[in-house]
């Protein structure tokens, strides 16, 4: 099936939707770090360095009647932020998506954002914009809230998502159920990059650190440093022995003490690698640019396995 992904980042749903059998005939972002992320691990993708605002699918007739159009929006802000000068800028991607229906008229649209855009009541008035768009296009939809642990990521991340179909297809879409008993912890899934240097306490942080991780945030791309998110994460992490305050160049060695009771000093912070584990990326998936731009491209991402979960559904119910 065919795919055109925008906003796409440094691939994670592009990538969890050809794990389902989509192939994208074109990708586009407008960061020239995660266009390089992209062709680093696909050269056989056609992507375009451009922002969805300016993007004319008349110059790129190869998107038309697509099987599906996928986009991992940038997250919009919920009323309390919406002074802030960047709030538009997302709301304006959001709607560029809906133009781009029209003129792309693809069989299905995936769209993966913050949860409170499915569900609360300060968001009804984008919510009925997007069913006025769809509906006069011909789709149904749905609106979805799922978190990536249920589907093998291990990190607590709930995502707002919103299917739609052309025709009476909808009826045909089956919400995916979890594909996991048992929700992965951050032990079970950096325990062996953190023995990777010899560090002789791997084991015994990685027994103590049960729970998945929390929210990873990528951040502002405008200001600050990389670190694993907001006041209340930092202590989800200081609670297992990790310093969330910043990220590391490497795992821990064979010296590095490990004391929590000392605070950030006894406590060893992730690496950008550790992180895209976290967040369902092989490790083979390379990530382009210096370690700040990569942090902020793995937290902005989506889970792949979430993308193929997803994936999955949305063919099954195209080849009904």
């Amino acid at each position: 099936m065919r795919s055109l992904d925008v906003c796409s980042g440094a691939g994670g749903l592009a990538l969890g939707l050809e794990q389902a059998g989509f192939d994208p005939v074109l990708l586009l972002d407008n960061r020239d770090v995660a266009v390089e992320t992209l062709r680093w691990n696909r050269p056989h993708w056609k992507v375009l360095e451009t922002n969805l605002l300016d993007f004319d699918p008349c110059e790129h007739q190869q998107t038309y009647d697509v099987d599906l159009l996928s986009a991992g929006l940038p997250r919009v802000k919920a009323t309390a932020t919406a002074g802030r000068r960047d709030s538009d800028v997302e709301l304006e991607l959001l709607r560029a998506t809906m133009m781009l229906m029209h003129g792309v008229q693809p069989k299905a649209l995936l769209v993966e954002n913050v949860p409170d855009l499915a569900t609360k009541p300060a968001y009804e008035a984008i919510r009925d914009y997007v069913a006025a768009e769809l509906s006069h296009l011909g789709y149904r939809h749905r609106w979805l809230v799922i978190n990536a642990a249920d589907y093998g990521v291990p990190q607590m991340r709930r995502q707002g998502i919103l299917v739609a179909f052309k025709g009476d297809v909808l009826d045909a879409f089956v919400e995916p159920l979890a594909t996991v008993n048992k929700h992965l912890s951050v032990g079970e899934a950096l325990v062996e990059s953190m023995s990777r240097r010899g560090w002789p306490d791997a084991a015994r942080w990685a027994a103590q650190a049960v729970e998945p991780a929390p929210t990873l945030v990528g951040g502002s791309w405008a200001r600050g440093g990389a670190d694993l998110g907001p006041t209340g994460s930092k202590g989800a992490w200081a609670r297992m022995g990790v310093d969330g305050g910043t990220v590391a160049d490497e795992v821990p060695d064979e010296t590095f003490h490990w004391d929590p009771a000392l605070g950030r000093p006894g406590m060893m912070p992730l690496t950008v690698d550790q992180a895209a584990l976290l967040q369902g990326f092989p490790p083979e998936w390379r990530i382009a640019g210096r370690k700040t731009a990569r942090y902020r491209q793995i937290g902005h991402a989506s889970p792949p396995p979430v993308g193929r979960t997803l994936g999955a559904a949305i063919a099954s119910a195209l080849r009904a």
